[in-house]
């Protein structure tokens, strides 16, 4: 899995970790913020919300069209400076007047030029790792790999939240209200940490950016304009066009676990769980469940002539990982965990990081026998499998009290989110990092930055809609989720019907 993948695949992918750390750290927070903070009613929390998340992946085409003209590198380290000023405005605790609101406004601005201008170029170049003959075989895998990265940061970033948070309370008698500054800043540091590992170890990736100096570029894509007829790169837009079409309303599902499923979590989930169900509430009890995955996929993958070294390695991710959780469990007795409602938001990435090993075995294994499906069949394939989370949530919904109330009112148990949360992982795994895939591999080769900059237009307009059942939250619940449902399936069924187009193309 790990094996001969390009060296500058690592030093990006942990640059692009330590900035969704920061990024995930700030959004677990950022919804309740608005409505502890300022007091903002659910519609209008919703509404900023979304509109910061569209800004978020809208943007990204600004940067690719800017690097497609002055160079991704430069694009890059640009936008991380950005992003810094941003979370460290958010940080200030400025109170709740109108000084405060337009300081996180601009902060929200900032933030998301800084991630325009630094998330879709850095794919980019990873992308262009993967021209070279290589390790052409390798781009979904990779960009597989690239996303388990990623989510690592993602992980740890909901238990680093609420952490600070209260340590700020306890330690230094910080009210609620400021105490969500702390979780902000620390998006600070991880920005550091971005930079730091982006230019300790631009040794690896800096010959996809030797074709950024003026000499060299007009020479370059002059020779890769004359790649594709007008017909060709016509036909691979419209391609583009339309997956990116099916890819606004998975993200318009998807990001409901900073909305409605956070709301579903404050107003209906039970705030204790015991045994097992409260082990799950531990970042460290899922990393150790990690293990055991990458020790089971190890094994199994294993080809043959492996050395006993490393099947024994694979054995002890097993076996020493299931002995801690074991010793664990037995020891907890009755013990009850508080369950707080960001907490949640840790189990899709966590999902990604352990999924990702069996995602690509999987693939590996159906591409060995001449199995495996096109990225297109997968992005359907996709929007099927969200489609099934909204049902879940929609029949486990019946009979529930409605959600025009301000209060707890309810204790369905946690494992129906954490359910949830895994099922729409599998969709994630099957559209995100191939979608990325497929899209670095048939954009034109002129417009590379600027098509990629359309999939964050997609994602960016899916956010915008992401506010729709944040706005029907006073409805049953059943009809907030079936919508959902409805719209994942009317997408699965609409990439199905123009398949034969896109796997031409791909």
């Amino acid at each position: 899995m790990f094996e001969n993948q390009p060296k500058g695949l690592w030093a990006l992918a942990l640059a692009n970790t330590g900035e969704r750390f920061g990024y995930y750290t700030m959004l677990a927070v950022f919804l309740l913020y608005l409505q502890a903070n300022f007091g903002f009613e659910t519609g209008l929390a919703s509404t900023i919300y979304s509109t910061f998340l569209m800004m978020v992946y809208f943007l990204p085409i600004i940067g690719g069209i800017a690097a497609d003209k002055f160079g991704f590198g430069r694009m890059v380290t640009t936008g991380i400076f950005i992003m810094f000023i941003g979370y460290l405005v958010l940080s200030l605790p400025l109170g709740k007047e109108t000084v405060a609101v337009a300081a996180m406004g601009i902060s929200l601005i900032l933030i998301a030029l800084g991630t325009g201008l630094f998330k879709g170029n850095l794919q980019v170049m990873v992308g262009r790792l993967y021209d070279e003959p290589q390790y052409a075989s390798k781009r979904d895998s990779g960009f597989s790999l690239f996303y388990m990265a990623i989510n690592i940061g993602a992980m740890f970033a909901p238990t680093a939240a609420i952490k600070i948070m209260k340590w700020a309370q306890e330690s230094l008698s910080v009210s609620v209200e400021d105490s969500y500054h702390f979780a902000f800043a620390v998006a600070c540091a991880s920005l550091i940490f971005s930079i730091a590992i982006y230019y300790a170890f631009s040794f690896t990736y800096k010959h996809v950016l030797a074709s950024e100096t003026k000499s060299k570029d007009d020479k370059t894509s002059a020779k890769e304009t004359n790649e594709l007829s007008k017909a060709e790169t016509k036909e691979r837009i419209i391609c583009l066009c339309l997956v990116f079409a099916v890819v606004i309303f998975f993200w318009m599902a998807f990001h409901q676990n900073g909305l409605t499923l956070t709301w579903f979590a404050d107003e209906f989930t039970a705030r204790e769980a015991t045994g097992a169900t409260g082990m799950m509430f531990n970042v460290i009890n899922l990393v150790w469940c990690i293990f055991m995955v990458f020790g089971i996929c190890g094994l199994l993958t294993a080809p043959k002539g492996t050395s006993g070294k490393s099947k024994l390695i694979n054995l002890a991710l097993i076996v020493i990982p299931a002995a801690i959780l074991g010793y664990t469990y037995m020891n907890s007795g009755d013990s009850t965990v508080a369950i707080d409602a960001p907490i949640f938001q840790q189990f899709n990435p966590c999902f990604v990081v352990a999924l990702t090993p069996v995602s690509i075995a999987l693939f590996g294994w159906l591409g060995r026998i001449g199995k495996e499906p096109k990225a297109p069949v997968k992005i359907g394939l996709g929007m099927l499998v969200a489609a099934g989370a909204y049902l879940l949530m929609t029949v486990s919904s019946l009979g529930l009290p409605a959600t025009d109330h301000p209060n707890h009112v309810a204790d369905v148990t946690p494992n129906l989110l954490v359910g949830t949360y895994l099922i729409l992982t599998f969709a994630e795994l099957l559209l995100s990092p191939i979608g990325i895939s497929f899209v670095s591999k048939v954009a034109p080769p002129k417009y590379k930055g600027m098509i990629m900059g359309g999939w964050f237009v997609a994602t960016a307009l899916g956010n915008k809609l992401v506010s729709i059942p944040g706005h029907m939250w006073d409805m049953p619940l059943p009809v907030v989720w079936g919508t959902l449902m409805v719209i994942c399936l009317l997408a699965a069924l609409f990439i199905f019907s123009i398949i034969k187009k896109l796997n031409r193309v791909s």
